[in-house]
């Protein structure tokens, strides 16, 4: 393999800059600039669309398989308990700290040198990075917003720090709101329908429901009541008592599935806000999976959203970087897990190579 110690110093430099310009989601717009200006000086094709940034393979070949290297750019707002200045880019022990270092600029970073290294090969696939907005909010103008605008691809590679194994699965969400409807009337006398008491047979369903099936990689799915209202006044019965779900379901059930299994069990009148995050799950016939146990990298299911759950082809999770220091105060990366990232990447994606080329080799001898 060819030295990437170029390639990791001047990912490990992009990450610094990353981390000096601030970037909250729906303000990446100075980041995007930043990574634009880093593929165009290098004379890359890109396209830009509103803050997300595609970088297109040197000559791409509609006749082969195209794959996605995706990550995003934007960050959490820093929480209260930081010591360091979030967007100073300080090395200390080994380490790099700053807002957005660990989720999920390390992964950025990594899959752009990664992307960078194949550029100018000759490799049986279309490489196509891409920098997303609005990760951390599932926001609309991230990558659902341009998955139209980018050729159909067989593997998505979603970066996002999980120490290098590689996430399989992901659970997806649903957030559901719940009304019950009672009949007003004086808190005094014996009068209406109390809409609370009406909604205590559901929220105790809720409390010990358990979804049918069960995920061998992600358990069972979960929902849980997290926010009730009802009445103004003290001395008036409510006529509504309005909740909210949090439904973190598995690849058992699509939303609409885990809707319909929920909505048989209670009484309230359900609407979702949304059935956009699908949870996913990589076919277990599927190349990557014999790349993944060919270099013994540990599989696993994810509890956390990413931009997987918007991408409606399969993909796996992984990068450098551990996600329990998502979000944490004085967020940092090992410096050594940049380049430790990129190994990791470009090794998956040369063996993917050669399992092409060798289904390509048999596809052609029995043909």
């Amino acid at each position: 393999m060819e030295d990437l110690d170029s390639y990791s110093q001047e990912a490990f430099g992009l990450l610094k800059r990353l981390i000096s310009t601030q970037s909250f989601s729906k303000e990446e717009d100075q980041t995007a600039g930043l990574i634009s200006d880093f593929f165009t000086q290098k004379g890359i094709e890109i396209k830009r669309i509103q803050n997300n940034v595609i970088a297109y393979p040197k000559d791409f070949n509609t006749n082969l398989p195209c794959i996605w290297l995706n990550s995003h750019h934007d960050t959490v707002k820093p929480n209260a308990g930081y010591t360091l200045d979030p967007y100073s880019p300080i090395e200390k022990d080994g380490k790099l700290f700053g807002l957005g270092s660990n989720d999920a600029g390390g992964c950025l970073v990594s899959l752009m040198a990664t992307f960078l290294y194949f550029y100018e090969k000759e490799i049986p696939a279309n490489l196509v990075l891409i920098a997303s907005a609005e990760e951390e909010i599932s926001g609309k103008n991230g990558i659902s917003s341009i998955i139209e605008e980018l050729p159909a691809c067989e593997l998505a590679i979603v970066g996002e720090p999980t120490l290098n194994m590689a996430a399989v699965a992901e659970k997806g969400l649903m957030v559901i709101d719940a009304i019950t409807y009672g009949k007003a009337g004086h808190a005094a006398r014996n009068e209406g329908v109390n809409a609370i008491y009406e909604a205590l047979e559901d929220l105790e369903t809720i409390r010990g429901f358990e979804f049918q099936k069960e995920s061998p990689f992600l358990g069972k799915s979960k929902v849980t009541a997290t926010v009730i209202q009802a009445g103004e006044q003290h001395n008036v019965v409510p006529d509504q008592c309005k909740f909210v779900l949090d439904v973190r379901l598995t690849d058992a059930y699509t939303l609409e599935e885990a809707f319909v299994e929920l909505s048989s069990k209670l009484k309230s009148e359900l609407t979702p806000r949304s059935m956009r995050l699908q949870p996913s799950f990589l076919p277990e016939d599927h190349l990557i999976q014999k790349v993944l146990d060919n270099l013994g990298i540990e599989k696993y299911g994810s509890p956390t959203l990413s931009d997987q759950a918007l991408i409606p082809y399969p993909s796996v999770k992984i990068g450098p970087g551990d996600s329990a220091r998502s979000h944490m105060a004085d967020e940092f990366i090992y410096v050594e897990e940049i380049s430790s990232g990129i190994t990791n990447y470009v090794n998956i994606l040369e063996m993917y190579f050669n399992l092409l080329k060798s289904k390509s080799h048999e596809a052609l001898a029995k043909g």
